[in-house]
């Protein structure tokens, strides 16, 4: 029994003191971990395959350009290379700003005044220049305009778009997509302000809406999103239909009725009826009872402390008449 169970230990003691049994062992656990590597590479390749599949096809269904992914992030950018070279030759019209602000914002022509939707942008030294898309977008609209001086629209995220014009050369088409600060034309003149000279009129628009873009510069174009809920807010139903309803509902059938009511029924009723009948009988009546007890008591001979004065003086008559009856 003892030379059974040593048969095993002493082969594997024989097999290990071979000069070739380490380095098989050691090649054999390398081919181990190598094939153990290759088989999780392979697995992790496949399914970035298919991560990659899946977000082009997300891409495909949705059609959206790749240059409008980020363009929320990006900080909105006066149209220009130079903006320190730059002058605004007309402020946008804003409603609330003072009269004389308001004033220089209007533009005349045609015998009309125009609120400027935008601001008109031109150099120091009143050259022509370079016209840069203000945030990344696609071309939605090129439009030959004497009178405005040509048009280039680029339409953003959440409604957004931004106009570009007065401008000639225009390097851009309909269907273009164009990058930040990408050259899209020259600036130019237009007939309805011709006193800017050369220049690019610029807007933000949300929604169709005109926003002033000093507003947003150098800010991210989300924060145009920010400011249009922020008005929307402050510009709900509840304050129109709530606070004036508050205010008025009671003025008419509350209030008014409280105090007409009280006027008519009550108190002109307190006021004359007691004015009639109470207080005028009180003082015409009162006065008569008064009188006549006093003129009862002085029939009767008393005065007010119970006492009888006639009795006195009928003393005093019957004494002098006996002291004349005795002088005579």
């Amino acid at each position: 029994m003892r030379e059974e169970e040593k048969k095993p230990t002493s082969t594997i003691r024989r097999i290990l003191k071979q000069r070739w049994a380490l380095s098989a062992i050691y090649i054999a656990s390398a081919a181990i971990i190598l094939a153990a590597a290759f088989l999780l590479q392979n697995s992790f390749d496949d399914s970035a395959k298919d991560g990659k599949e899946e977000s082009a096809e997300t891409g495909k269904n949705y059609g959206e350009p790749s240059v409008e992914v980020n363009s929320n992030l990006e900080t909105i950018k006066m149209p220009v290379a130079d903006a320190d070279k730059s002058v605004i030759k007309k402020q946008f019209y804003d409603v609330n700003a003072d009269e004389k602000a308001q004033e220089e914002a209007l533009v005349f022509y045609n015998n009309r005044y125009e609120q400027n939707k935008g601001i008109d942008i031109a150099m120091e030294d009143g050259k022509s220049f370079d016209v840069k898309a203000s945030l990344s977008g696609n071309v939605t609209k090129v439009q030959d305009d004497a009178l405005l001086g040509n048009l280039v629209e680029v339409e953003h995220e959440d409604g957004v778009v931004t106009r570009y014009q007065s401008v000639k050369d225009i390097k851009v088409a309909v269907g273009d997509k164009v990058k930040q600060g990408q050259a899209i034309a020259t600036a130019g003149k237009s007939q309805i302000n011709e006193e800017a000279g050369v220049h690019v009129h610029f807007e933000i628009r949300k929604d169709n809406i005109a926003l002033n873009p000093l507003d947003f510069v150098d800010k991210q174009a989300s924060a145009i999103q920010s400011a249009t809920e922020a008005e929307a807010d402050k510009e709900e139903t509840p304050a129109v239909e709530g606070s004036e309803a508050d205010k008025e509902t009671p003025a008419v059938e509350g209030s008014e009725a409280d105090k007409e009511t009280p006027a008519v029924e009550g108190s002109e009723a307190d006021k004359e009826t007691p004015a009639v009948e109470g207080s005028e009988a009180d003082k015409e009546e009162t006065p008569a009872v008064d009188e006549t007890d006093k003129s009862t008591d002085l029939e009767s001979g008393t005065d007010e402390e119970g006492s009888v004065p006639g009795e006195d003086t009928t003393e005093e008559s019957d004494s002098l008449k006996d002291s004349l009856n005795q002088s005579n």
